[in-house]
Parts: structure tokens; sequence; C-alpha cells
């Protein structure tokens, strides 16, 4: 079964339609962008339902699309560790205990936190690296959507990169935060109902779940693995041997369920941006969980789909296949396309692959308008052009560099996504980078948050010796069969790990140990340089517990709280 596709006239319409939509949205919304503050803020204006879907679709894009139904080929059920021990409990710290200090300081992005809270270096090196990663995970996006759009369509992967760039550019330049994150939320639904059909239609071919569990026997047996390894989650944790993921139950604890996990959902911007569009402290707050309600079930919708793909494999007449790489290997970034055009008809194909199409836009625009922010606020703002003091000069000149910063994240995006081209997996890829990067960080605003003593020389310093040892870690291990540099060992392979999902755990967690280790000694040989009170609000022992909800009892934060840990509690029984 060859890549390209067979699109009727009506998979086209849908298509058009789809883009007619979004740039509309963009459209529409440029005529309220009159400042800075309404361009890379969104006027701190959406209602919480609004910034909770936009909070999770700005993580449903090629990562999770393409590379989580990759990963459900490679790992099966052990990929939903990404969803519930690696996201849920994050999410839920974030909206409880971090969003009230977010939100609370009036900070305009996470670095102007820490510039509050520690100084004016710490911000500075945090914003420099965050604006790199955000660059490498939207060059991720550019890539997978221009291999759609070559696969589907036929068109050159050149060609089919320097458009997609152009179509996120333009509702980006146009209606800036707010734009991305209202075709966020259309980008959601589109999702579910675009790739909800594959579900159930691979499902229903396979025999239900139980029938895809008799086909699964044979073929996980074969790798040496017991019968039930890929339909489960914590029961062959307990040796790196048993299990396909190669790491054992700490490492999926400590790397991922805690490490990478909060790393990512406390401390990313391009998170915490949603939630601090949000009208109020405690819309703030409801924004990580009312996304957390769909978050715990998109494993359905994307791994799922991985699982039946690696029976379909093996039944040689369903005629399904993945492309292969040069060295023979099936390229797993392919699966979800081609359980499109397996199993969808005209018209439903349509929707299918306009729902990732939305899925890569979503993590592109994402990207973009959290670079934005941070390049104008916390780079140029800060070192290259202060304010003036004339407000209404400021805004407009914020509000152009804000759009001049739009089009060069665009243009680097680019680079970005042949670097992103060289992974296997574009899961992987993107891993590496937030253990790196997210990992240290979520080290040092813990700290900052929960113990006053901790001071700005060594929240610094741990944030950057964090990095270069995560760095060093990476350059000195590799995974087993890794073809370049890229995936590590460009320093000395010194030590291998069996998967490249192992090597990112340990990375993250050598980061994060580093980060706390070096901040926590360094706090305690350094003097403090704010008082208490220029902590307070910053700093959880300082700020005066007033978070009296006025809202009834089943909007309130710790009832959406306990709702989401009751469910993912019980999925986790389930699938254990």
């Amino acid at each position: 079964m060859g890549t390209n596709f067979s699109l009727d006239w009506i998979d086209y319409l849908v298509m058009v339609i789809y883009f007619v939509f979004v740039l509309g949205i963009g459209w529409t919304l440029k005529r309220f962008m009159k400042d800075a503050k309404s361009f890379l803020e969104a006027g701190r204006s959406m209602p919480a339902w609004v910034a909770g879907l936009a909070f999770i679709s700005t993580n449903l894009g090629a990562l999770e699309v393409m590379g989580m139904t990759g990963s459900g080929v490679k790992y099966g059920m052990l990929t939903t560790h990404f969803y519930w021990i690696g996201a849920i409990p994050a999410m839920v710290f974030l909206a409880l205990f971090m969003m009230p200090f977010y939100y609370g300081s009036k900070a305009r992005s996470v670095p102007e936190y820490l510039k509050l809270r520690f100084d004016e270096k710490t911000r500075g090196l945090n914003a420099i690296l965050f604006a790199v990663m955000t660059i490498l995970a939207s060059g991720i996006s550019m890539y997978a959507l221009a291999i759609l759009m070559e696969t589907v369509l036929g068109w050159n992967f050149h060609f089919s990169l320097i458009l997609s760039a152009a179509i996120v550019l333009a509702y980006t330049y146009l209606g800036g935060l707010s734009s991305a994150i209202y075709n966020e939320v259309l980008q959601f639904f589109i999702i579910v109902i675009g790739l909800l059909p594959i579900v159930i239609l691979c499902l229903k071919d396979l025999g239900g779940w139980s029938g895809m569990q008799e086909h699964l026997k044979p073929i996980v047996e074969a790798k040496g693995f017991a019968a039930d390894t890929w339909t489960t989650t914590w029961k062959y944790t307990g040796s790196a041997k048993s299990n396909p993921m190669g790491v054992e139950w700490y490492g999926i604890f400590a790397g991922l369920g805690f490490v990478l996990s909060f790393g990512y959902w406390c401390t990313n911007f391009l998170i915490v941006q949603r939630a601090m569009s949000a009208h109020s402290t405690t819309a703030a707050r409801n924004t990580p969980l009312i996304g957390a309600f769909p978050k715990m079930f998109i494993p359905f919708l994307i791994i799922v789909p991985g699982i039946a793909a690696l029976v379909l494999l093996n039944m040689p007449g369903k005629g399904f296949v993945l492309p292969q790489s040069a060295a023979g290997q099936p390229i797993y970034d392919y699966t979800i396309i081609m359980l499109l055009k397996q199993y969808l008809p005209a018209g439903a194909l349509g929707l299918g692959i306009t729902a990732l199409l939305a899925s890569f836009m979503s993590g592109m625009a994402g990207n973009v308008s959290a670079f934005n922010t941070v390049w104008t606020y916390d780079i140029y703002q800060s070192y290259i052009r202060p304010v003036t003091g004339n407000r209404e000069a400021d805004e407009k000149h914020y509000l152009f560099v804000g759009r001049m910063a739009t089009i060069f994240g665009v243009i680097v995006s680019i680079a970005a996504a042949y670097l992103a081209s060289m992974f296997g997996n574009i899961m992987d890829f993107l891993q590496t980078i937030f253990s790196m990067i997210n990992a240290p960080l979520f080290a040092v605003i813990f700290l900052g948050m929960f113990w006053k003593r901790t001071t700005g020389h060594a929240a610094f310093t741990g944030l950057l010796a964090g990095f270069l040892i995560a760095l060093l870690h990476h350059g000195l291990t590799f995974p087993e069969g890794a073809d370049t540099l890229v995936k590590g060992g460009w320093i000395f392979k010194l030590h291998s790990y069996p998967v490249e999902m192992a090597q990112n755990f340990w990375t993250a967690i050598f980061g994060c140990a580093t980060s706390a280790g070096v901040a926590v000694v360094l706090s305690l040989l350094t003097s403090r340089k704010k008082s208490d009170e220029e902590l307070r609000g910053l700093v959880y022992s300082l700020t005066p517990r007033s978070m009296k909800e006025d809202v009834p009892w089943y909007r309130r934060s710790t009832t959406l709280a306990i709702a989401v840990l009751s469910i993912a509690g019980v999925l986790t029984v389930l699938f254990w």
C-alpha cells in the first residue's frame, strides 16, 4: 500500500472550509489587536472553559497525534504513562498551588516570574533556553505537517513546509494569542471528531478490545515479552527488560511522573500562558483542571489505534504497511496517516486529514505565540529597548516587535523542522528537549515558590548546572541502534539505553537533581537579597491564604481536582 492518497473533491472541500475558518478567526480578531497586551496576553479576558480547552489543545499537537500513535506501536498502553502519571498529578498541582502565584504576581510570562522571585539573570537564562525550546518544538510540528501534506497530497516536502508555515504565520500574525487560543478550541473539536472514527473502525476490524488482545499475544510473545504487555501500564515495570519502554517503575515515577511532567506542565510557559490569559484567579486555577478531563481520555483516541496498527502490520491479509527508512526500519510517524488511508472513505477521509492538520497547526501556533511573548517582554524589552514612560507609544512599539517576532519565529522553525527529520520518532526528539530544559527549571521554580531561603545566585547557577549536566548525560549516552549523533553519544559513548525514552527519563532525573542540589547548597552559602515583604505573593509561606472561591461548590478548584484525581485513579487500576 503506497503512501499517496486518492482524495475526492469533498475531501478537499472539507480542508478548504477549515482553512477559511482558521484564517477568518485571525482576520476577525485583528481589529482588537491595538496594543501589545491584547496581542501577546489576550487581554487576560478568556473564560475558563475556553482557556481550558486551549490549554489541552496546545499540547494536542504533533507530539500527541503522530508521536503518540507511533509510540503506541512501539510501547503499547505503556505510552499512557505520559497522560495519567505523566500529566494529571502535575496539572492538579499547577492549578491548586502554582497558578495563584503566576496569576497573582501579574507576571506576563514564566521568565518574568523568575525575575520577580529571584533576579534578572535567572529570568534572562530561562528566557533564552525557553525561546530555543519553543522554536525546536514548533519545528517538530512543522515537520509533521509537511510529512502529512507530502504523503497525502503528493506535494514536495520543502514546499509543504513553507506552505504550512505561511498559514500559521497568517492567523497568528493577525490575531495574536487570542487567535491562537480560539483556533485551538476549534482544533480540539475537529481532532476529536476527525480521529474518533479510526478508533471505532480499527477495533471493529480486529474484533473489539478482546479480539485485539488475542491477536497481540503471539506478536508480543515473539518480541520476548508477556502476552498482555501491550495492553497494561504498570504490570511489567518491575524490570527494564520486561517492558518495551526499557525502564523500571521508579524510572517512570521519578523521571516521567515527577521530573518531566511537573517540569512541563508547571513551568512551561507555552502551557501556563493559556491559564494566564483567563479572566480571574479562579478561572486561571480551573483552566488546567478543565483541560485534565479530556486529557485522561485522549489515549483511547490516539494510542489505541497505534496498538491496533501493530496487529495490522502482522496480518498480511489486511494490506496495512508502514513506509520504511533507508535503513529498512518502519517510520512510526506515519502510523496515523496510514490508518486514515486504511479505513476512512471519501468525506470522512477529508475530515480525518483536517484533524491532523488542526493538531499540527495547534502545536505550531502555540509555540510561536509563546515565543513572541518571551522574546518581546523578556529579551527585547529587558535588554534591547526598555520602556520609555510613554505608555501609548511603548504599547504600539512592542505590538510591532511582537508581530516581527512572530515572523522570525516561524522562519527559524523551518530550520528546526529539518533537524526534527533526523529522528525516527518525533515524540522522542521532543522529550529530549524537555528533559534538558524543563526538568532543571522545575527544580528552581519549585524551590523558589516553597522555600523562601532560595537565592537568586543559587537559582541561576542551579538552572545552568542542571541544563549542562542534562546535556552532558545526553552526550555520553545513546539509545541502542542510534544512527545519528543527534540521539546522543556525541561526546563519547559511555552507556547505552534500550530505547530513546529511557535515555530521556534519566536525562531529566540527572538534570533536575543537579539543579535542585546546586540551588539548595548555594542558597545556604549565599545571602538572600529580597526581603519577606518583596516576596509576598511569590512564595507560599509568605502569602496569605485567601483562596476562598466565590463560586458554586461544583465549580471550585478543589472539587474539580478531586474529580480529576478520582477518574485518573480508576483508569490506572483498570489498565494496571
